[in-house]
C-alpha cells in the first residue's frame, strides 16, 4: 500500500464510497421491512382504505406489486447502464457522478413521500429513478477508480466499490429492523435516508480532480492532466505515468473513440467484450441476489421465526463485509482469475448442499445448517465474484473503448439482476428447494468459462492486457 496517500484516499471515498452507498443501500433496503410494507400495500395503497383486515402474506395482488417494486429498481439500473458511456464521455467521470445525484434527490422524495400520498405508484417510480442513479454509479465510479489508481493498487482500489456495497446492504438491513426504522411510521424515512450521502458527495467530490486519463486522452488537456495526477500522487514523480498515458493517447489517435456498433464489430474487442459480459452475468446469475433480496424469506422457510430470520440475514451481511475486506488484500496477491475460480467453486459446492438441506428442513438442526450454508455461500461470493467483475471490465479495455464497454457490461449486469429479482419467488414456489439446482448448473458453466477464457490481469498495464488479446487473434 506504499502508493496510497491521503489525497488519493479522499478521492476514493468522495467518488466510489458515496456512489456505492446508494447501490448497496437500495439493493438491501427492501428486504427487512417487506412484511410491514406489504401490509401497507394491502390495507391502504392498493385499496385506498385503512382496513383492519389481517394481511394475507400470499395475496397474489400484493405479491405481484411487491415483485414490481423490487425488480423495477433493476430496470432503472439497465437504463443507467445504457447511458453510462454517453455520460462518461460528455460530462467526464467526476462531473457525471456529481450530476447523477439529481436522481438520488428525486428518488428519495418519491419513495419517502409514497406513504404520505398513499401511492404505490410513487414508490415504484422512486425505485425506478434511484435505479437509474445506481446503474450510472456502477459504470462511472469503477471507471473513475481505475483511471486514478496506480497499477500496483488497481485491484485493491477497484474492490472498494463492492466493499461499500456490502457495508451499506448490511446498514440498510440493520436500519430496516422493526426496532429501528422498519415500522409503519419509520419505513418512509428509511427510504429517504439516501439523501444524506448524496449531499456529502456533492460537498466533497468537487474538491477532487477529474480523471487524469479523461483530461489527457479525451480532452487533450495535458497541463490539467498532469496537475490532476500530481494532486493524486502527492510527492511521487508522475513522469512515468504521464509517458504511459501519452503512449495510449498516440494509439487512440489511430483507433479513435469506439462506438457501440464498433465494439461488437471489431474482432479485437469481441473477446474482451464477451469476457466482460459473461463475468457480469455470472455475478448476478450465481444466485447471490436471490439470497440478498429474499434471505429473510429463505430463513423463514427454514422454520425460523421473523426475528430469528432477520438476525440471520444480518449475520450473512456482516460476513459479506468481512470477506470483502479480506478480498481487498487478496486480489493483489492471488490475482483476479484465481479468486474468481475459488469463489465460484465454493458457491457451486455450497449450492448443492443447500439444495439437499432444504429437503429436510422439518428436522430442527437442519434449519441451522441452512443458515450456515447461506452465510458460506455469501462468503464464497465475497472472495472474488462479488468485487472483481466491476473493475475487471475497466482493465480489459483501453481509454477509447472503456466507456462503451462499461455501458454494455453494466446494462448486462442489471438485466441479469432484473431476471433473478423478478423470477426467483415464482420459480421457487414452483420448484421448491430444487430452484438451487438451476444456480448450480449455471455456476458450473461459469467456472469452465473462467478457467478457459478469462486472462489474469494482475499488475499488467492496459497496453499489456490489450496486447494479450491481439496475440490470441
Amino acid at each position: 500500500m506504499a502508493d496510497m496517500n491521503l489525497r488519493l484516499a479522499f478521492a476514493i471515498v468522495s467518488s466510489a464510497c458515496w456512489s456505492a452507498f446508494q447501490h448497496g443501500y437500495h439493493t438491501g433496503v427492501m428486504n427487512t421491512p417487506q412484511e410491514i410494507m406489504s401490509k401497507w400495500l394491502q390495507k391502504e395503497a392498493l385499496t385506498g382504505t385503512n382496513t383492519t383486515l389481517e394481511v394475507a402474506s400470499d395475496d397474489p395482488k400484493v405479491t405481484t406489486v411487491w415483485s414490481i417494486i423490487v425488480s423495477i429498481y433493476c430496470v432503472g439500473g439497465m437504463i443507467g447502464g445504457v447511458i453510462t458511456g454517453y455520460v462518461a464521455d460528455r460530462f467526464g467521470r467526476k462531473k457525471g457522478l456529481l450530476l447523477n445525484n439529481i436522481f438520488v434527490f428525486i428518488g428519495a422524495i418519491l419513495e419517502g413521500g409514497s406513504k404520505f400520498a398513499n401511492s404505490a405508484e410513487m414508490l415504484i417510480i422512486g425505485r425506478l429513478v434511484i435505479g437509474i442513479n445506481n446503474g450510472l454509479n456502477a459504470g462511472l465510479a469503477p471507471m473513475y477508480l481505475a483511471e486514478i489508481s496506480p497499477v500496483s493498487l488497481r485491484g485493491s482500489i477497484g474492490t472498494v466499490y463492492q466493499l461499500v456495497i456490502t457495508i451499506t446492504i448490511l446498514l440498510s438491513q440493520v436500519l430496516g429492523l422493526s426496532s429501528v426504522l422498519g415500522t409503519e411510521s419509520g419505513w418512509p424515512w428509511l427510504l429517504a435516508l439516501s439523501v444524506i450521502p448524496g449531499v456529502i458527495q456533492c460537498a466533497t467530490l468537487p474538491l477532487c480532480p477529474e480523471s487524469p486519463k479523461y483530461l489527457l486522452l479525451n480532452k487533450g488537456q495535458e497541463l490539467q492532466a498532469q496537475r490532476a495526477l500530481n494532486w493524486l500522487r502527492g510527492d511521487v514523480a508522475v513522469h512515468g505515468e504521464m509517458e504511459e498515458m501519452h503512449q495510449e493517447a498516440e494509439k487512440n489517435k489511430v483507433s479513435k473513440k469506439v462506438t457501440l456498433r464498433e465494439l461488437f464489430g471489431n474482432r479485437q474487442l469481441r473477446q474482451p467484450l464477451l469476457i466482460a459480459m459473461v463475468v457480469m452475468i455470472a455475478q448476478q446469475l450465481s444466485g447471490i441476489n436471490a439470497v440478498i433480496f429474499y434471505s429473510t424469506d429463505i430463513f423463514n422457510k427454514a422454520n425460523l421465526n421473523d426475528e430469528q430470520a432477520q438476525y440471520a440475514t444480518l449475520g450473512m451481511g456482516a460476513m459479506n463485509v468481512v470477506m470483502t475486506v479480506i478480498s481487498l488484500f487478496l486480489v493483489e496477491i492471488a490475482g483476479r482469475k484465481t479468486l474468481l475460480l475459488t469463489g465460484f467453486s465454493g458457491m457451486f459446492v455450497t449450492t448443492i448442499l443447500l439444495c439437499v438441506s432444504n429437503m429436510y428442513t422439518h428436522i430442527v438442526w437442519v434449519s441451522y445448517v441452512c443458515i450456515a450454508l447461506v452465510i458460506l455461500f455469501v462468503v464464497m461470493f465475497a472472495v472474488g465474484p462479488g468485487s472483481i467483475p466491476w473493475f475487471l471490465v475497466t482493465e480489459l479495455f483501453n481509454q477509447s473503448s472503456r466507456p462503451a464497454a462499461s455501458s454494455v457490461a453494466v446494462t448486462v449486469n442489471w438485466a441479469a439482476n432484473f431476471i433473478v429479482g423478478l423470477s426467483f419467488l415464482p420459480v421457487s414456489l414452483a420448484l421448491g428447494s430444487y430452484v438451487f439446482i438451476i444456480f448450480a448448473v449455471l455456476q458450473l458453466l461459469f467456472i469452465l468459462f473462467i478457467l478457459f477464457k478469462v486472462p489474469e490481469t494482475k499488475n499488467k498495464t492496459i497496453e499489456e492486457i490489450t496486447a494479450m488479446f491481439r496475440q490470441q487473434m
